[in-house]
């Protein structure tokens, strides 16, 4: 467990760049400050009890005072991890059944909060250069962070850092490094299991292979403390996984006995878990009890292949093979789902992907939508409103026609020049993509793989990157060192 003085300090980390927005020197000189005053009054020994209670009411005050954080990323800035793990929380439901309706991995946010936060939002919209993704002028001492280089420099990798190859012939249709974590990746197989690998080793190594499943593995999501995996599987089943020794903690059938094609974790309550079927159902899930929520269930127009929450977790996107993308309206305090809206990419084109991310440097955002839609070409899409209504900005034309492809946002960039995208095409490549650059926006191209690259996921601060492919290999690329 990390130690309270470390748990206050990522507390002020994480509101860290809403302070002072015009003076970013400040705000660095205040968190180098409090980390030193924080580390000496650590030694004077205050009672534990009475020092937790400073962290929550503090946490509280912040949240207040600066709204809700934009990012999901924002609730795991640092590496401390909280001191209560989904694990614990799921015993706590075990132990007191009555607790179910309003306990659980959940941070609540006050209409108050929602409000200040969307009225920041507006005061730096009226700043920004029309159709501009990323902020420039406010967002220079967040770029600042990561050296004023380009996008090329950023993304140039080395070569490949490692190969594993322990789901060999079966495809690797998901991987995704663990939250704030740089040498801790999973990925889920169609041969039936889940690999849990770690890079810090040398050479790195196979931690635990997750076995139960009696069918392809479809999907997988960690828990916001990495101590759980839940995953999907064509044999009807979602299981929750110890992280640690690979150990089944519960297995949750759909009684329709329909294949489970996806699944994601609501960012705001890990209890709670979205499931989507090849009966064009979308359920949620409580995975402290392993039932069904109430409410929680609303069909699509063909096979749920993928979804996607907004940061705050309010607005949740799912995809089908029809060419459909829905947007629900989340009730945070039943689980309830509200369709809100419909848009057809592509008539019988299926929702391979859907990746949703607030285009923020802290001060600033621009909620926005990737997605792989069997149509040669890789959409992003700009949220226009409160109901996830999709605008389709740009396109980049990949090599995609039939496989299950994934594309992500780069976890940092937020904090460079420009902004990139990364995405696996049938022809064997990883892409580069950037979002601002109307013609020649290919920052780098990755070869390698022998086989359509399906997946691919950066590590926390993009000095590794992973992806699969459809012959079952994972490759690690390694960023060159400047």
């Amino acid at each position: 467990m990390a130690a309270v003085w470390q748990q206050v300090l990522a507390v002020d980390a994480r509101y860290n760049a809403y302070r002072t927005p015009t003076f970013p020197q400040f705000r660095t000189q205040y968190i180098r400050r409090r980390s030193q005053l924080l580390r000496e009054n650590a030694k004077c020994g205050f009672e534990p009890g009475l020092r937790r209670r400073y962290v929550r009411l503090r946490n509280q005050l912040l949240g207040l005072r600066y709204g809700p954080l934009s990012e999901q990323s924002s609730f795991r800035a640092s590496s401390v991890r909280s001191s209560r793990t989904t694990l614990d929380r799921m015993e706590d439901f075990e132990e007191d059944p009555r607790a179910q309706g309003a306990r659980g991995h959940r941070r609540s946010v006050s209409r108050g909060s929602y409000q200040l936060q969307a009225q920041m939002n507006r005061a730096v919209y009226d700043e920004r250069p029309s159709g501009a993704l990323v902020p420039t002028s406010v967002a220079e001492a967040s770029r600042a962070m990561a050296g004023d280089t380009t996008l090329s420099e950023n993304y140039a990798f080395a070569g490949m850092h490692h190969i594993f190859d322990q789901h060999v012939d079966a495809a690797v249709p998901r991987l995704q490094f663990a939250n704030d974590d740089k040498h801790l990746l999973a990925c889920c197989s169609l041969d039936s299991t889940l690999s849990i690998m770690t890079l810090f080793s040398s050479p790195p190594s196979v931690k635990v292979i997750l076995k139960g499943h009696a069918g392809p593995v479809t999907d997988f999501a960690w828990s916001l403390s990495n101590d759980v995996i839940v995953s999907t599987s064509k044999d009807g089943t979602l299981r929750i996984w110890n992280t640690e020794d690979g150990r089944c903690i519960r297995e949750v059938r759909d009684p329709e006995a329909s294949e489970l094609l996806c699944c994601t974790f609501q960012p705001m309550n890990n209890n709670l878990t979205v499931v989507g079927n090849s009966k064009h159902l979308l359920q949620v899930v409580n995975i402290s009890t392993g039932k069904k929520v109430k409410g929680g269930s609303s069909k699509l127009t063909g096979r749920v292949l993928s979804m996607s929450f907004d940061a705050p977790g309010r607005i949740l996107w799912a995809g089908d093979d029809r060419g459909s993308i829905l947007s629900f309206l989340f009730d945070m305090a039943t689980g309830k789902l509200t369709k809100a809206k419909r848009l057809v990419v592509s008539e019988g084109s299926p929702i391979c992907s859907i990746s949703a991310r607030s285009w923020i440097s802290r001060e600033a955002r621009d909620p926005s939508l990737l997605i792989n839609a069997c149509v040669n070409k890789l959409l992003l899409y700009r949220v226009v409103d409160n109901e996830g209504t999709l605008q389709l900005k740009t396109s980049f034309p990949i090599k995609h026609g039939s496989q299950p492809l994934h594309s992500i946002f780069c976890p940092l960039m937020s904090f460079r020049q420009g902004a990139c995208v990364v995405t696996g095409s049938e022809d064997a490549c990883v892409y580069f993509f950037d979002v601002e650059r109307n013609t020649k926006a290919i920052v780098n191209k990755l070869q390698g793989h022998s086989g359509p690259v399906l997946d691919v996921s950066f590590n926390c601060d993009e000095s590794l990157l992973a992806s699969a492919d459809s012959t079952g290999m994972v490759i690690i690329w390694r960023r060159e060192q400047k």
